[in-house]
């Protein structure tokens, strides 16, 4: 008697040979052990850190090429630039000017985004104000902020207001059409999910539009930024000073004019290391804490 029918006559469920064959296969697969990263591996796995190396690569290049000319007036060494950097710190001149750049800009950054949102909400809720917003935005956005100072200082004067007018324009649309945008592209099932539960106006935009189209909205943000600190340091540059002081674009300005090239590289340094803080730390974190963290990351 075989030994199938041996199985079945003691009532004990019978092994196919051909699972008999895949454990034997098994038991014979040599098992595979992961190797331990390296320590130069894990290094090399760190954003941060490569990052940082291309920095200090670009300084080394900076500082060659800077000694290669030797003409501190035409291109200054890294090392000059870096002592330049550091006595304006020490001597209080380059944080002051910098934080006065930062304060106009929240200023004109705060008031675009309050205008973009009210713009936005009232495209979504109606026919009438997608038009509006589609108009507005074929219309402005094309349109450099620079070349609206000439109206900013006829219409608010040599000051502030002039600033915060012009970063207005170059960060209204930019966060209007991403988060517009966004908006659009909400699937419509999420869009029924929220009418089934009655939510309409404010809170359907709040609770069911932004947090599905959060990435367009932050991307819109990061956008408005770039515009709103490059729009205003050519601004500076241009009409910087009020009531007697002036941001980074008229140090910059000043110090040209003044044949102080180092000290122009190192206000042009502080403008980029504003800029590197902001993208790598403030949206990095912003961005880690939303759009990471609900698995919206493609």
């Amino acid at each position: 008697m075989s030994d199938m029918s041996l199985a079945m006559k003691d009532n004990v469920t019978p092994i196919r040979p051909d699972v008999i064959r895949d454990a034997a296969a098994s038991a014979q697969a040599p098992v595979v052990v992961e190797k331990p990263l390296s320590t130069l591996d894990r290094l090399y796995n760190q954003a941060w850190l490569r990052k940082v190396m291309i920095l200090i690569v670009l300084a080394l290049i900076w500082e060659a090429y800077g000694r290669y000319l030797n003409n501190n007036l035409l291109f200054p060494t890294f090392s000059e630039t870096m002592g330049a950097f550091f006595q304006n710190i020490e001597n209080g001149v380059l944080p002051a000017r910098a934080w006065s750049s930062i304060k106009v800009l929240l200023m004109g950054y705060a008031c675009g985004i309050v205008l973009a949102s009210l713009l936005t909400a009232f495209a979504i809720m109606s026919r009438i104000g997608t038009d509006l917003l589609e108009t507005l935005t074929s219309m402005f956005n094309p349109l450099p902020a620079i070349a609206l100072l000439p109206l900013a200082l006829i219409w608010f004067g040599l000051g502030n207001g002039s600033l915060v007018f012009v970063l207005v324009h170059s960060v209204t649309w930019a966060i209007a059409l991403n988060t517009h945008s966004g908006f659009l592209s909400v699937s419509k099932t999420l869009k029924m999910v929220g009418r089934n539960y009655g939510l309409g106006g404010f809170k359907y935009i709040s609770r069911i539009l932004i947090p599905a189209a959060f990435p367009s909205i932050l991307t819109g943000l990061k956008i408005g930024w770039a515009f709103a600190w490059r729009t205003l340091i050519a601004a500076e540059l241009v009409f910087g000073v009020s009531s007697g002081s002036g941001g980074l674009g008229w140090f910059i300005f000043e110090n040209k004019n003044s044949l102080d090239i180092p000290t122009v590289f190192a206000g042009l340094l502080t403008v980029i290391i504003i800029g590197l803080v902001v993208e790598n730390v403030i949206f990095r974190a912003i961005e880690a804490n939303t759009i990471d963290r609900w698995g919206m990351q493609s």
